[in-house]
């Protein structure tokens, strides 16, 4: 079998800036609600997702916020969209999909507690996840864990990682470190582009193997230079910031394959459906519990 762990929140997003708003009766906006509804049960509608899980941010602030203080915040984010977070985790558990709501950590700490555990099941043929977040690649392994942007429609398998960020999934985390990520907040070491990044972490994999003898990097001496010395002066940033990067695996959240499986969507989905009024959404259910 195989198992799709969706980013809910990456979701919720995409129905919150995609398609049209969406009142409900009580003036409510509720149309990224709909727009996730619609798009996991596109999903299941497929035929190949039998056993889903689905991640949620709680809230955006995270415990890596007390680490690094420029790290991402709720701060910006619509009014509108913030309002349906806990909607949104109602509507995904009324359709009878698994949901874990992080608040501690993040939905991507909770996708990699549940992808660590899964892959070492012989029932699952392979783990999905259902996200473009960079930070996720660090997850993939060969073709047995991979990632879908489902949008664009591109499953990114070791290879495919390789590929684009021109590193392993196990440098994912050193390569933000250095290159940083705006999303996350993340400012990267001045300097160190993607390009820089990916060349040595392809030959040396983790920060701490470069070697001192820049004359080993196999660059320009003046060019190795100045990108050590730029990495030097901000040694300790640079950790934190592929800490900040490093996802979770020991989130404590339960994990249990049978409890994946979807048996449809539950009787309150109706009611849910009714008090948003997206009852348009119930024509997409083709099994309830």
């Amino acid at each position: 079998m195989k198992v799709h762990l969706v980013d809910g929140t990456y979701e919720l997003f995409r129905g919150f800036y995609g398609p049209p708003p969406k009142k409900a009766p009580d003036g409510r906006e509720v149309g990224a609600t709909q727009g996730l509804l619609r798009s996991l049960l596109s999903l299941i509608n497929s035929g190949d997702a039998t056993h889903l899980g689905c991640a949620f941010d709680h809230v955006v602030e995270s415990f890596r916020n007390a680490l690094f203080e420029g790290y991402k915040t709720g701060k910006g984010i619509d009014p509108e969209l913030v309002a349906q977070f806990p909607l949104a985790e109602r509507a995904v558990e009324a359709l009878g999909i698994v949901t874990w709501p992080m608040v501690e950590f993040e939905a991507d700490d909770a996708i990699a507690t549940a992808a660590a555990k899964l892959k070492k099941a012989k029932q699952v043929e392979q783990v999905i996840i259902c996200s473009p977040d960079k930070d996720l690649a660090q997850l993939v392994e060969a073709a047995r864990v991979v990632c879908w942007d489902r949008r664009r429609e591109i499953i990114y398998d070791e290879v495919a990682v390789v590929e684009k960020y021109g590193v392993q999934p196990a440098s994912i985390p050193d390569y933000l470190g250095l290159v940083g990520d705006t999303a996350d907040g993340i400012p990267g070491i001045p300097g160190w582009g993607a390009r820089s990044a990916a060349f040595l972490l392809a030959q040396f994999e983790h920060l701490e193997a470069f070697p001192d003898d820049v004359t080993q990097w196999g660059m320009t001496p003046g060019r190795a230079r100045r990108l050590q010395q730029n990495l030097a002066e901000r040694a300790e940033a640079a950790k934190l910031y592929r800490e900040l990067a490093t996802l979770r695996l020991d989130v404590p959240i339960q994990v249990n394959l049978d409890a994946l499986e979807w048996r449809g969507a539950r009787p309150e989905f109706r009611d849910f459906c009714q008090e948003l009024g997206i009852e348009s959404v119930l024509q997409q259910v083709k099994r309830w519990a």
